[in-house]
């Protein structure tokens, strides 16, 4: 049986670097070295210096490639590092098309770094294509989705968009942090450029800053690695070393969080004192049907909201196993409030517009007995008054 013949979950710890061909060994080995000695004057061997190849990055960047089934990957120092360096594939006077409710990183990087050289943006609800169609410009380069978006949850046509790219000539960016290539694998539905906040679920223990980056073919691969090169903005041996390990149990970490997070959406759902629920998995959600056909899973990442930034405050106060942190994707729960945390670089009157209120929390569902959640955020919302439902949202 060859590789491609595998079930992703068996690839996760099968591959090329699985074992040291030098000793055996069953883990990679971490290369901490800056630069390496070379042996010929005239020939110099495949690694010179660390920022431009490391061997235990490199095992890194054939494993994501594989896993996502792309012709090359690349390693970043963070989820940012790798977008940033994405968009510099845009030259100026170019423009790019982005999801409305993209994270508040990748909103500060467009609206704030990219303007400043020249380069356009305009911001639009992806999961209308007329929308998106009407928007693009003769000197749209990119169109970048995020699907689900953060922290809405909105969910992007991939396919859809990937058609309106190509008849249009732009690539097609896709942040696919929330789902991982076990629920999701875009390159497969045409999609020029994956990316990875590796940070999150594919480390998946909140103990390392990382990101990734594969291109679907090798020409455009080539060239994100000369970006790559030149900015420097490279992910350390160790660092790679901690999402090879994260990523052996990225399948049942996955499992277990989407099941609790799908029975935690439907708890909150029902709850008098939550007025709307945000979850793919949930029948009523507008893009259930397209995550359906698209991914393998809803993912382990939900918003809810609260009547207000007063309601947020008393749960915080009161839940007690999730902690209340920036970021998502670890064995633990992690409670998030958007207004400040995620989308702290985007205006007020921007995340209001977008629905992003003061009584919206993001909940990344971890590995807890899924029971004792429901119970503890059952104890915190006790202390809530009662809301009135959004049913024009449900």
């Amino acid at each position: 049986m060859s590789n491609q013949d595998w079930s992703f979950q068996t690839k996760l710890l099968h591959n090329d670097t699985k074992v040291d061909k030098e000793t055996g060994a069953v883990s990679v080995p971490i290369h901490h070295t800056s630069t390496f000695h070379q042996f010929d004057l005239d020939e110099f061997g495949k690694y010179d210096y660390a920022r431009s190849g490391n061997p235990t990055r490199e095992a890194l960047e054939q494993a994501i490639a594989e896993l996502e089934g792309g012709a090359r990957g690349m390693a970043f120092s963070s989820g940012m590092a790798a977008i940033s360096t994405a968009f510099l594939l845009l030259s100026q006077g170019d423009h790019v098309l982005v999801t409305e409710d993209v994270y508040g990183g990748t909103f500060r990087m467009v609206t704030d770094v990219l303007s400043r050289f020249g380069i356009e943006h305009t911001f639009v609800d992806m999961t209308d294509l007329h929308k998106v169609a009407s928007e693009i410009r003769p000197n749209t380069k990119v169109i970048y989705m995020e699907t689900p978006s953060n922290p809405l949850l909105k969910v992007t046509d991939i396919r859809g968009i990937v058609n309106l790219a190509k008849a249009n000539g732009c690539l097609t960016f896709l942040d696919n942090t929330f789902l991982t290539p076990e629920l999701q694998r875009p390159l497969e539905l045409g999609v020029d450029v994956v990316l990875h906040s590796a940070t999150k679920f594919l480390a998946g223990h909140s103990d390392v800053l990382a990101g990734l980056a594969v291109a679907k073919d090798a020409e455009l691969g080539d060239r994100l690695y000369k970006l790559q090169n030149a900015f420097g903005a490279v992910l350390g041996a160790q660092d790679c070393w901690l999402v090879l390990r994260g990523l052996k149990t990225l399948h049942v970490r996955l499992k277990q969080s989407s099941s609790s997070a799908l029975k935690i959406a439907e708890y909150l759902s029902r709850h008098p004192k939550v007025e709307t629920v945000y979850y793919p998995g949930l029948s009523y959600h507008p893009g259930y049907e397209t995550q359906q056909y698209q991914a393998d899973g809803a993912g382990a990442v939900l918003s809810f909201k609260l009547a207000d930034r007063d309601a947020v405050k008393i749960l915080l106060q009161n839940v007690k196993l999730p902690v209340f942190a920036v970021s998502l994707g670890g064995v633990e729960s992690i409670l998030s409030y958007p207004a400040k945390m995620s989308h702290a670089a985007m205006p007020q009157e921007e995340r209001e517009k977008r629905g992003i209120s003061d009584g919206l929390l993001r909940f990344s569902v971890g590995l807890e007995n899924v029971d004792d959640l429901i119970k503890d955020l059952d104890s915190a919302l006790e202390k809530l008054p009662i809301v009135k439902k959004e049913e024009s949202v449900r």
